[in-house]
C-alpha cells in the first residue's frame, strides 16, 4: 500500500493511498479539492473512495466537489451520517472494510468528536486516526469527555508498535515545545527535536509517525511515567486525573 501526504490548506494533511495490485485510490480525510484535485492530476491518478474520520470542515470540505468529478464513492461513520456530505458507504464501529483487496478496521474513538474513528489497515500497519492523536500529542475535546477521550488514546496507543500513525495535522512542533515543559530531560525527545527541526527546515512533514515513537516521547501516551507525574505534582493520581491535567495545560499552552 502507497501512502502520500497532500497539504491542505494551513496545516492540514490528507491522504492519498493507492494499491499497486488493483491501482484503487482512496483519500482520507479531504480538506479541499483544489490539493487533492492538483495531486490526482498530477500523479494521473481516478479515484475510488474518500474516506473521512470525522465531519469537521477541515476534513471533508472536499468531499462533494471530489465527489462530483470522479464519481467515487465516500465512507464514513454510519452514526454520524448526517453530519459526513455525500456519504455513500455507511460503516459501524468494529466494522471491516475491504479497500482493494485489504481489510480495513473501522473503530470509533468519540472525543475530539462524538462520531469520529479511525482506519486500521492491519496487514500494511497502517493508522488514519484524524484528530484524535497527534505526532506528539493528542486533539482537543469538543464534543466528548475526557474519559471518552483517554479511551480513544488508548485504543490507539494499544497498536503494534511499528504501526505507521496518518494524523489530521502538522501540529509536532507545538507539541514538542509542550511535551518538552513537561519533560525537558527526555533525551528521546532531545533526539526527536532534532529530527523535526530538520524535517520542518526542509518544508517535510513530521509524518507518519510510528507508535513506538510516541511510546517514548509522546506524554499523553506516557501516563503512568514517573518523570511526567512528578513534574505536574501528580505521583499517587489515577492515569485520568493525569490525562485531564495534561490536556488542560496544552489547551492553554
Amino acid at each position: 500500500m502507497i501512502v502520500n501526504v497532500i497539504p491542505c490548506l494551513t496545516d492540514n494533511y490528507s491522504y492519498c493511498i493507492v494499491d499497486p495490485e488493483t491501482k484503487k485510490v482512496a483519500i482520507v480525510d479531504p480538506a479541499e479539492f483544489n490539493a487533492v484535485d492538483s495531486f490526482l492530476e498530477k500523479n494521473n491518478l481516478s479515484l475510488d473512495f474518500i474516506l473521512n474520520t470525522h465531519h469537521h470542515g477541515d476534513h471533508v470540505d472536499g468531499n462533494r466537489s471530489l465527489q462530483k468529478k470522479y464519481n467515487c464513492k465516500i465512507v464514513g461513520f454510519a452514526p454520524d451520517h448526517n453530519r459526513i456530505p455525500g456519504i455513500d458507504i455507511l460503516l459501524d464501529d468494529g466494522q471491516v472494510w475491504k479497500f482493494a483487496n485489504t481489510e480495513v478496521e473501522v473503530h470509533h474513538v468519540p472525543g475530539h468528536t462524538s462520531g469520529h474513528i479511525f482506519y486500521y489497515f492491519k496487514k500494511n500497519n497502517l493508522a488514519f486516526v484524524g484528530d484524535v492523536v497527534f505526532s506528539l500529542g493528542c486533539g482537543r475535546i469538543f464534543e466528548g469527555t475526557y474519559e471518552e477521550m483517554l479511551a480513544s488514546v488508548d485504543q490507539i496507543r494499544k497498536l503494534p508498535p511499528e504501526t505507521k500513525v496518518f494524523c489530521g495535522h502538522e501540529y509536532t512542533e507545538s507539541n514538542l515545545a509542550f511535551c518538552m515543559s513537561v519533560d525537558p530531560y527526555n533525551d528521546d525527545l532531545k533526539k526527536r527535536a532534532t529530527e523535526i527541526e530538520s524535517l520542518r527546515r526542509q518544508n517535510k512533514p513530521t509524518i507518519p509517525t510510528t507508535i513506538g515513537m510516541e511510546l517514548k516521547t509522546n506524554i499523553f501516551f506516557r501516563l503512568d511515567d514517573l518523570t511526567v507525574r512528578k513534574s505536574l505534582s501528580l505521583n499517587n493520581a489515577t492515569d485520568l486525573e493525569v490525562f485531564t491535567k495534561l490536556r488542560e495545560l496544552k489547551d492553554n499552552f
